[in-house]
């Protein structure tokens, strides 16, 4: 009993504070919904022990605070209804109509869908989330809170979860807080990761200013003190306050510069609000004529706003007794944006009319679902999102004086591409302040960009894909290539499939069944093999994740058959009689008793057809191949012994499949010999694929070259023809 009236008291101090701050404020419709979340979640605890009604209502407060409107608050109430409880989206849409569905919907992960890994499961929430997000905003404002009272409570989960969830928060909501200029949020998400993630540096931070606050804080009393004078002999009305920086600002800070938290001196800000504009370069001539400043610490985020709409003037200066601290200057109406970010332009609060501000200020989010539109590879999605996120920014203009603000480290391929795509595919060259520069060249806050652009461009380079640093630019030049070099794309895309096969040894032809690849297909929605070079091709998958999800695929489909013939083996008085029953496989190998199984060709003996051969049924990962006279298929025990199987070469070998052999060349060493030797090689069109050589004491040299060959017979020619390069007397075949 008490804990529900512990309940309905936070219920009753959040509906005082929505009425607060709106007067028609519809207070039945948020009474309406925590009856249906207490009714939801009776019984329900968490981790902790508390009720679990508890944590919804805790997130309402925090939006509370943030002053947001009903439909908000009701979402927050809501948010784990569905995903936890027998009630439906059709329930609350029924009962509080559409938008808080919405919002619900928005926020509920997707649990109840299967995926290949848990990285998958989580990508695929962050897409479903902006997608949400976009069509209301109101959505990743819920989350936040959600995320921050889990935050809050911790210390209830285990060690190992909350590290997870410390890192996820980092990395993703810390940074959409940040985004939205919420930043208040941000540094308390940033402070809790830190307090997980690395428990033992928040500890010293946190004892080490503990320990000198009464001296930091008389320090900082003065500089404040002297600050108000000043502001009185001139006449302005000001608040001026002190704070502490963060424990995660600090301690990126002893990350990055590698100093111990005595060596760090500003590790406080002192805060002037002012009534306006004007009033705050006045405080700011006036702070300059009070202490000296740090070169190339002044930011003007007045007149260059960052993105998250955040306005103010920073500067550093040198205090009374020589250490640095910075100064925070800016309006109240400002100082309102810093403090609620979005919350503060929010187009559904009272007073507030049309929403092209709010539009304007989520331009950066249009733009990471434009380019999540057109990747479908996870890797590169979360990579391109935290480039987006967490990048510093810089400040450069167009020669019309157009402020363009852009991630810190972007080139002029990025400048391009951020004005319009047309301008970067039609792209020749670049001058930053006037004067011609590379396009790699990295822009530097004020520079003033200007592109040059010709009629005889016909798209961008491939090369600009390894220069630009934005998601976007990289985005628009992957889309060029994928719509007008399809067919180029689909080669370059097979070409590198093969080669990254051939490389693992791995056959082509069984590789690229259709059973393996169908399932590859339906993941990335994807409709042909060629969709999937294509992909490959212009950089929209990598090759390496497409041939480990077939490897993937085909371990998962043939797992049960191997297991099968395992157990035959196992079972057999002979281990190399398990069946009479003979399967033609890839690589040209015939294998007794397996059907459409994994066969790979030893790389410690390099079997090529006419080898004596023997199979070896490894765990999990199909038939291994080795020479009969391979040292690693001597078992010692009886039981390893009952893996071994007959296999046999087709005899005519696919001729797609390559065969790689190792031979060993003993010469006197001798300058220019290694030349000799591959033009040797390279006249008999042999592939070599890797040399390695070192040179005795003797002078003796010994190289081993890795080749590529189609049988046994043709490492004869090849020897022969090698010992007749002068100064060689042996070649041989390597073996293990």
């Amino acid at each position: 009993m008490e804990k529900l009236l512990n309940t309905d008291a936070l219920f009753n101090e959040i509906k005082e504070k929505a009425l607060s701050y709106s007067k028609n404020f519809n207070s039945e419709k948020l009474e309406k919904a925590y009856l249906l979340a207490k009714e939801a979640h009776e019984g329900q605890n968490r981790n902790s022990g508390e009720a679990y009604l508890y944590h919804p209502l805790s997130v309402a407060k925090i939006l509370a605070e943030y002053e947001l409107d009903c439909d908000t608050l009701v979402g927050a109430l809501l948010h784990d209804v569905v995903e936890d409880t027998s009630f439906t989206l059709d329930d609350i849409k029924e009962k509080f109509g559409a938008n808080v569905a919405d919002i619900v919907d928005g926020v509920t992960k997707l649990a109840k869908i299967k995926y290949n890994s848990k990285e998958d499961q989580q990508v695929e929430n962050l897409r479903k989330m902006f997608l949400a997000m976009a069509k209301d905003v109101r959505v990743i404002l819920v989350k936040l809170a959600d995320r921050l009272h889990n935050m809050r409570t911790m210390g209830a989960m285990p060690p190992d979860k909350q590290r997870e969830k410390a890192r996820e928060t980092l990395e993703v909501y810390a940074a959409l807080a940040n985004r939205l200029g919420m930043l208040n949020m941000k540094i308390e998400l940033e402070d809790l990761s830190l307090r997980y993630i690395d428990p033992i540096a928040y500890k010293e931070i946190s004892d080490s200013i503990n320990q000198k606050k009464k001296e930091r804080q008389n320090y900082v009393d003065g500089i404040i003190e002297t600050l108000k004078s000043k502001l009185s002999e001139l006449g302005i009305s000001a608040h001026v306050k002190g704070r502490a920086k963060h424990f995660y600002s600090i301690f990126k800070k002893m990350f990055a510069q590698n100093k111990s938290i005595d060596e760090i001196y500003d590790l406080f800000a002192v805060r002037v609000i002012v009534d306006s504009v004007k009033d705050c370069y006045a405080v700011l001539g006036m702070v300059h004529e009070l202490y000296y400043p740090i070169p190339g610490r002044f930011k003007d985020y007045i007149a260059m706003p960052k993105p998250n709409m955040y306005q103010s003037l920073h500067t550093t200066v040198i205090g009374p007794n020589g250490a640095p601290f910075e100064i925070q200057i800016r309006t109240w109406e400002m100082h309102k944006v810093a403090e609620l970010g979005i919350a503060a332009h929010w187009k559904y609060k009272e007073g507030v009319s049309g929403s092209s501000q709010l539009d304007d200020k989520l331009t950066w989010l249009r733009q990471i679902l434009e380019i999540q539109s057109t990747m479908i590879d996870n890797d590169e999605f979360m990579n391109s999102l935290k480039i987006d996120l967490f990048n510093d920014e810089v400040f450069v203009f167009t020669p019309k004086g157009d402020v363009i603000n852009m991630p810190a480290g972007s080139t002029p391929i990025d400048f391009a591409f951020m004005i319009h795509s047309a301008i970067g595919c039609k792209m020749s060259g670049a001058k930053i302040n006037g004067k011609i520069a590379t396009l790699d060249t990295p822009l530097v806050n004020g520079d003033i960009v200007e592109v040059m652009t010709s009629s005889s461009v016909h798209g961008p380079s491939r090369d600009w894909l390894k220069i630009c640093k934005t998601s976007q630019a990289r985005s628009k030049i992957n889309q060029w290539f994928k719509k007008e070099r399809r067919e180029e794309n689909i080669i370059r895309g097979k070409e590198m499939v093969d080669r990254e096969l051939k490389r693992l040894n791995i056959s082509v032809s069984q590789m690229l069944r259709p059973e393996w690849v169908e399932p590859l297909l339906k993941k990335y929605t994807l409709s042909t093999i060629d969709d999937l070079y294509a992909s490959v091709g212009y950089g929209g998958l990598s090759v390496n994740k497409v041939v480990a999800r077939l490897k993937e695929e085909y371990k998962n489909l043939q797992k049960n058959e191997q297991t099968e013939t395992l157990q035959n083996a196992e079972e057999s008085t002979n281990p190399l009689e398990i069946s009479h029953k003979r399967y033609k496989s890839a690589n040209g190998i015939i294998v007794e008793g397996i059907d459409n199984c994994l066969v790979r060709l030893s790389r410690c003996c390099n079997p090529v057809p006419g080898d004596n051969i023997v199979g070896y049924i490894t765990r999990g990962r199909g038939v291994s191949i080795h020479r009969a006279d391979c040292t690693n298929i001597k078992p010692n025990d009886e039981n390893e012994k009952k893996r071994l199987i007959k296999v046999f070469w087709e005899d005519e070998a696919p001729k797609e499949s390559g065969y790689l052999s190792e031979l060993q060349i003993l010469a006197n060493d001798r300058r220019g010999l290694l030349a000799e030797i591959t033009k040797t090689l390279f006249d008999l069109k042999i592939l070599i694929t890797s040399v390695h050589t070192r040179t005795t004491r003797d002078l003796v040299a010994i190289i081993n070259v890795t080749i590529e060959i189609d049988s046994k017979e043709q490492i004869s020619t090849i020897c022969k023809k090698l010992r007749g390069v002068q100064g060689v007397f042996d070649v041989k075949r390597n073996s293990n």
